[in-house]
């Protein structure tokens, strides 16, 4: 062949080698595209919803509990001297000293805390978004004493928690046991009794409440001094986290699907309280649309492999081929999301692999054979979308996964092709 027709040929060849991995990346391309609309659209759902959720539940089962310490405070006139400012007849300001009576509202100091809360978690649905609710059991045993010289007429509050919490069987109690009378005023529980220079005040708080996502207890309100200080809690869960800011407890220990810890402070001065974080399930909506906007690069790496395994063994896919190929994996995605809030998660998520390999499977094998088609396609397909997307099941690790898994494909792929003739390979079919 004289060398201007080999040129042409050459030139040739290399002409429609490019228009084929332009084919192919613009199929590439436009599934992207695609799926970045999808996750956009799982996003607005999940985000545009999650607000008015979180409200729904709040109003039906409570919102995070935060308990603050009781307070106990007396009244106490005293006489002051202030600077008052006049102006004469005369128009010219005079400064003058009075004196004043007025009432001093003054606490004591709380001598003791001895609580309990035992919590019990209960995730609710709702949409495409889990709940961690709980109920709680509290209790708290309470001493204040009288530090001054004289006898004080004390008013006692118990805070309770505004914005539609709900408080079941909440009693205070006497030292005796004996229920004390209580009225309710801007969400406090308060009562009156005197008490003697040095004496103690001592009373029960008890109540049952059910809230979200979290519990805390406001050891101090500010920065102060905690003395005797003690709370014990349990829970029927083991995985407990404790939110930043908070103390971390004094013992712990857990079991299979149970927890228990104790706070115990002889005298600390803090600003910090107490708190525990529910153990929360993967929410469906979010989870869907990290899985979807990840596709793309799963998609990648099933056209990478499938491209290579075809041109080394003399089986190249035509770019319509990656196409459907794309759709079916589109299918998985646009499955997995529209049926996550009605399936359990597990079982949606088994459900789009079945009929996404399914569809590319039937498909390869009406070109490529049942055999082929399933090492050759369905296979990679096993990997690199079903995989890749069960790791955001595992939380942490997601990048680790895709790492090991983009190491290993290449050294795969250098093993089953180091011997392949691509000069042979390169001209497409």
């Amino acid at each position: 062949m004289p060398v201007r027709l080999r040129a042409e040929a050459m030139r040739g060849r290399q002409s429609l080698i490019m228009k084929y991995f332009a084919a192919v990346a613009l199929v590439w391309l436009g599934c992207a595209l695609a799926w970045v609309v999808l996750g956009a659209t799982l996003v607005h759902r999940s985000g545009e919803t999650s607000g008015e959720l979180t409200t729904e539940v709040d109003k039906l089962w409570g919102p995070p509990l935060s308990q603050s310490p009781p307070t106990a405070t007396y009244e106490q006139p005293e006489r002051v001297r202030q600077k008052t400012t006049t102006l004469t007849a005369q128009g010219r300001s005079e400064e003058q000293w009075v004196e004043r009576d007025v009432v001093k509202t003054l606490t004591l100091p709380l001598a003791s805390s001895d609580l309990r809360a035992q919590l019990r978690l209960q995730h609710r649905q709702k949409g495409l978004l889990w709940f961690a609710t709980y109920g709680v059991d509290f209790s708290g045993k309470y001493e204040f004493v009288n530090d001054t010289k004289t006898e004080q007429l004390v008013q006692t509050g118990f805070p309770l928690e505004a914005g539609g919490s709900v408080f079941d069987g909440f009693g205070i109690e006497d030292e005796h046991g004996a229920p004390r009378p209580y009225r309710v005023v801007e969400n406090v529980a308060l009562f009156s009794e005197s008490l003697a220079p040095g004496k103690k005040l001592a009373f029960r708080v008890h109540y049952r409440a059910r809230g979200r996502s979290s519990f805390r207890y406001a050891v101090t309100e500010g920065t102060g001094r905690v003395e005797h200080f003690v709370l014990k809690m349990s829970t029927d869960f083991a995985d407990v986290n404790f939110p930043s800011g908070t103390l971390s407890p004094s013992r712990h220990a857990a079991s299979a699907n149970a927890w228990s810890g104790e706070w115990r402070f002889d005298s600390l001065v803090a600003n910090a309280g107490i708190g525990v974080e529910l153990p929360q399930k993967l929410n469906p909506g979010p989870l869907a649309s990290r899985i979807t906007f990840f596709a793309p690069v799963g998609l990648l790496f099933f056209m990478f492999v499938a491209a290579v395994l075809g041109a080394a063994r003399g089986t190249k896919l035509h770019p319509m081929h990656y196409l459907f190929i794309g759709c079916a994996f589109f299918a998985f995605h646009l499955l997995f999301a529209y049926t996550v809030d009605h399936l359990p998660l597990e079982l949606a998520f088994a459900l789009a692999s079945v009929v996404s390999v399914l569809l590319v499977v039937s498909y390869g094998r009406l070109f490529l054979g049942l055999t082929r088609a399933t090492l050759l396609l369905g296979v990679p397909q096993l990997l690199y979308l079903v995989l890749f997307s069960a790791t955001f099941f595992w939380q942490g690790y997601t990048g680790l996964a895709v790492a090991v898994g983009a190491v290993l494909t290449l050294f795969v792929m250098m093993q089953m092709t180091g011997r392949a003739r691509w000069d042979a390979a390169a001209q497409p079919q």
